[in-house]
Order: structure tokens, then sequence, then C-alpha cells
């Protein structure tokens, strides 16, 4: 597992230079592979838990992170694709990723808790979820549900994280890899936004992938040894 979130780190780090540099082949090999490294992380977190391990619950958990982790590198992979097509197609993979992550929250933490657990910090994701909405709407176009309907989902994420850290539904340093986690995930979205709707720069890249690869990581860490 050590291996893989080095590996997964040091492609991350090629991304980011072909970017710079715009180096197309470099660009694709590179982040296909800190893709799949995080994917095996997951897979393989999933496969040392011990048979018969934790609760019911506990075990959809894993399940529904390692969903998540796969619905990502697809989404990574639609975004190599530089057409409009090209980037909803990602945008429905990274939502089903965020689903699948809120569903598997769910399975140790109920929805019913959420409000109460994360307390006010809730209000921090919805916040700038709702800011980020206001300043990107006059751009959105035609995107404008599927955008409301993303940043709903991946704000429930970080919520439904932070509720599962404060309401110890796991045990430490689990609960804190999830949280910091989802914000990591919730930062990079924020890069891609700007890229896309605001102003591509080479500066969204190097904020917004490592917070992205970073947070992947630490999803994926966050079922170890359940």
């Amino acid at each position: 597992m050590i291996a893989l979130t080095i590996g997964c780190a040091i492609a991350c780090a090629v991304l980011v230079v072909a970017e710079w540099r715009g180096l197309a082949s470099v660009r694709i090999a590179a982040k296909l592979v800190a893709s799949a490294a995080f994917v095996g992380l997951g897979v393989r977190a999933f496969q040392l838990a011990a048979p018969g391990a934790g609760t019911a619950g506990r075990a959809q958990f894993t399940h529904a992170i390692v969903t998540g982790l796969v619905l990502g590198a697809i989404g990574d992979a639609c975004l190599l694709g530089a057409a409009r097509r090209w980037f909803v197609a990602g945008l429905i993979a990274f939502l089903c990723g965020h689903l699948a992550y809120v569903a598997g929250i769910a399975m140790i933490e109920p929805a019913a808790r959420w409000g109460g657990d994360a307390g006010w910090l809730a209000a921090v994701p919805i916040g700038v979820g709702g800011a980020a909405l206001a300043l990107l709407w006059p751009r959105l176009g035609s995107l404008r549900l599927a955008v409301v309907v993303y940043v709903a989902a991946i704000s429930a994420m970080v919520v439904a994280a932070i509720a599962a850290a404060r309401g110890a539904a796991l045990p430490e340093p689990n609960r804190c890899r999830l949280v910091v986690g989802a914000g990591l995930f919730f930062v990079s979205d924020l890069a891609v936004a700007r890229d896309r709707f605001v102003e591509h720069r080479f500066a969204n890249k190097l904020w917004g992938l490592p917070a992205y690869y970073a947070g992947q990581l630490l999803l994926a860490w966050s079922i170890a040894g359940l």
C-alpha cells in the first residue's frame, strides 16, 4: 500500500510537470498511472480486511469507497478528452463517485445524524459550494442543472464525512483520513470548475491536481484495517 501511495504521488508530480510543459503523451500516461494507483490502493486495502471483521455497515462502507475510487478513475480518463462530451461524461462519472461515497458513509453514519454530528461545520462546505455556484452561474449555460446536482452531491459528501468523523463512526486514524480526503476532493473540484468555466490556466492544475490525488489516496486509506 505504501508503494502504491508513493507511485501515485510520483505520477501526480509528473502529471503537473506535463501540464506545465504541454507534454500531451506524458500527461495521458501520468494521469492514468496515478488514477490506477489510487484504485489499486483501495482494492488492496479492501483485500487486506480480515474476512468477517467489523460490522455489516463497515463492509458496505468499504465496498462503496472502492466503487467511488473506480468511478473517479473513469472520470479522470474522460477528462483527458478536450471535447465537451468528454467533460460531461467525466462530470457524470465523478457525480456517481460522490454518490457512492455518500451512500457508503450513510452505512456507518446514518443520514439522520449528519446535521447533529457535523454541527456548525456543515455550513462550511454548503456555504463554499453555494458561493462557487453563484459565481459560476452566469457561465454555466446548459450545464446549470448538472452543476447544481454535482455541487449538492459533493457538499453532501463532505458534510457526511464531517459527521462520520465527529460522530466516531470510524476508528482513528480512519476518520481523519476520510474527512480530510473528502475536503481535498472538494477543493480539487473548485480548481476544475475554475479552469473549465472561469479561466484556463496552469495555476489551477498546480493546486487542483495534488489536492485531488491526495484526497483520493486518503479516501482509499480510510478503509485500511476495517
